[in-house]
């Protein structure tokens, strides 16, 4: 098994290397790629160093799979080339979650779709797969018909510059800037670039991602995206609205039930999902779990992941690991 990592040296990368490692990734042979300016750098892995290289000669080495985490430009014009001899991309960015000819995957959902032919596979946003997963098997028992979220985000789902931007203003540096306002002690309501109808695509990822990997346009969702100073994870404030009724002790069985979530759900003891408690874990953690009296039918939700492993490392080496189990490459 060939495997190659495009943008190995990024926030992505680094934890993708880490989550192999952790997982025992059956690889004979690492290929590290990334950016003309990285090329030559060393990575290690297993305790074995691997020099990066650039895409075109990550091509002629012919993978078996490659995992993109390189943005969204390098996919459009790389992830084909790879598939021309004979790769299977997964890939990580916005460039292809949309394409309908390509399947958007959380495995736990939907990676039975995955057949031979799929050649390019789309990893979800990191703010849908953790949402997704916890809303997913209450929707088979009752029916989402609305999903109300509003998301906390880390600013490593920025990347590098972000988190440099924080460190330099908690210490009164004035230095780059990921963000058009302070990050530090601040939150903006402003994840991506705003769209035409003044939602931002982080936003609209959340509507059209949920709807596609759940195959069905009629649960409605909207969204508000916040940025907020803290590295660990993503939270979600999340209401849903049911066709059909619920028991509320039913609900955290079904949770507690489904692989990738971990309920904690204990206020009285304070306890409850937080980013510094799900830092550096692959499992979706959901808590608060409460009935909406303002509405009949409908539940809260408070769910948190760190948006760098099941958000997007985690999320494709287990699409790839899927791959390989079911002989799909």
């Amino acid at each position: 098994m060939k495997l190659a990592i495009i943008g190995a040296t990024g926030m992505v990368g680094n934890v993708m290397i880490k989550i192999l490692e952790e997982r025992n990734f059956p690889i004979t042979e690492l290929v590290v790629v990334a950016s003309k300016k990285s090329v030559g750098k060393t990575i290690v892995f297993n305790g074995n160093k691997y020099s990066v290289i650039d895409l075109q000669s990550a091509v002629e080495t012919k993978p078996d799979i490659a995992i993109f985490s390189a943005g969204g430009e390098t996919s459009l014009k790389w992830a084909p080339r790879f598939t021309e001899v004979g790769t299977t991309v997964i890939d990580n960015s916005s460039a292809w979650r949309m394409d309908a000819s390509k399947k958007l995957i959380v495995p736990e959902i939907n990676a039975q779709l995955l057949t031979k032919n799929d050649k390019i596979i789309a990893n979800p946003n990191c703010s849908t797969i953790q949402m997704v997963l916890a809303l997913y098997p209450l929707h088979k028992k009752y029916r989402i018909k609305r999903v109300v979220v509003s998301t906390y985000q880390s600013i490593t789902g920025t990347g590098v510059k972000a988190v440099q931007q924080l460190e330099d203003e908690s210490k009164g540096i004035e230095g780059v800037k990921a963000y058009p306002h302070s990050i530090h002690k601040n939150a903006l309501p402003h994840c991506d670039d705003f769209e035409e109808n003044d939602y931002t695509k982080e936003e609209m990822k959340l509507v059209r991602e949920t709807q596609k990997i759940f195959d069905d346009t009629s649960i409605t969702v909207t969204a508000t995206a916040v940025r907020i100073p803290v590295v660990g994870g993503h939270s979600e404030s999340v209401n849903l609205e049911f066709e059909k009724e619920f028991d509320i002790i039913e609900v955290k069985q079904l949770l507690n039930q489904t692989d990738g979530i971990t309920v904690v759900d204990d206020p009285t003891n304070n306890l409850y999902p937080m980013p510094l408690s799900a830092a550096g874990k692959d499992d979706v953690f959901v808590g608060r779990i409460r009935r909406d009296y303002s509405q009949a039918k409908s539940l809260n939700l408070w769910i948190v992941s760190d948006n760098l492993r099941k958000g997007a490392a985690t999320n494709a080496v287990q699409i790839a690991e899927y791959l390989i189990a079911y002989h799909l490459v």
